[in-house]
């Protein structure tokens, strides 16, 4: 089987337990904190260890204190990033979770973000058939030479979940990266606010006539809306007792990328991908710990 290449981001999760986010001038206490391996490229890579199928996690980890726990938290887990160490801090990402379990992030970009062109060339694509991209790293000044990389290889399954940042990717970059038609992952409130539309329906259909194929629209509690060349539809979500969301999306595309790689149609992989952030979000931070994983019944 050949591998996907998960590009992006693996930083320090700075989790914050707090009852509420504090208003301007407020005070408020801090109910504990901890430290994690986190970063959407990270995350997702981690997902698709799970289901056992083979990838590279392209990843730059920078120097300072936030880049030594990446490198030995990756090194306590046996991974390896092909790409060299730049001399540069990397970043981290405060994630301040809410009594409800919502999350709201604060990120300190570092190295982790930033891709030099000549790096690409270690990779040899014919070990790749597909590849994961997130926002963020296109959204950078060195976004070009990621995308630059995958116009030479139109024969890579694209997956591509922007977040958030879709509405501040460079536009051109972006219709270039959408003529690659890319998988295209997103929550509710994301493809509403990029397409315009009143509801996530229309939204992604919207979408896909933009790309030619699969959106995937994540609905929280409510499941999961897609719409593909084989049609659109709807797959219910898992009952969870929600402790915080952080990562569920990255598992949750994570899931979807390692189903279809194991042949499973969209609609199935989905499923799947609904048990697998059900799971994530009653669970303490992004990562999902091998024991709970096998716990999962699909």
């Amino acid at each position: 089987m050949k591998k996907v290449l998960v590009i992006g981001s693996t930083v320090v999760d700075v989790i914050i337990n707090v009852d509420h986010l504090p208003t301007t001038q407020e005070d408020v206490h801090v109910i504990s904190q901890h430290m994690s391996l986190g970063g959407c490229a990270f995350n997702t890579s981690d997902m698709i260890r799970h289901f056992e199928v083979p990838y590279i996690l392209f990843s730059p980890v920078g120097t300072g204190a936030y880049g030594e726990f990446v490198r030995m938290s990756l090194r306590d887990r046996k991974i390896e990033t092909p790409i060299p160490a730049p001399a540069r801090d990397n970043g981290c990402c405060y994630c301040f979770v809410e009594s409800s379990g919502e999350r709201t992030f604060i990120s300190y970009h570092g190295a982790e973000y930033l891709f030099e062109k000549e790096w690409f060339s270690i990779l040899d694509a014919e070990d790749i058939d597909s590849v994961y991209i997130c926002g963020l790293e296109i959204e950078e000044t060195t976004g070009e030479h990621i995308v630059s990389y995958l116009e030479k290889h139109p024969e890579f399954r694209i997956y591509f979940a922007p977040g958030p940042r879709i509405n501040k990717i460079d536009p051109h970059l972006l219709s270039r990266l959408f003529a690659l038609h890319p998988v295209i992952h997103l929550n509710e409130e994301e493809i509403l606010a990029y397409t315009k539309e009143a509801v996530c329906e229309k939204a992604a259909q919207k979408l896909f006539s933009m790309t030619e194929n699969s959106v995937i629209v994540t609905l929280g509690a409510e499941g999961t809306y897609y719409c593909s060349k084989d049609g659109c539809g709807h797959v219910p979500g898992v009952t969870a007792h929600q402790i915080d969301t952080i990562g569920a999306g990255d598992s949750h595309i994570g899931a979807v990328i390692a189903c279809e790689k194991l042949g499973k149609p969209l609609p199935e992989a989905i499923r799947m991908a609904n048990c697998v952030a059900a799971r994530v979000v009653e669970t303490q931070g992004a990562l999902l710990p091998d024991e709970e994983f096998e716990k999962i019944s699909f």
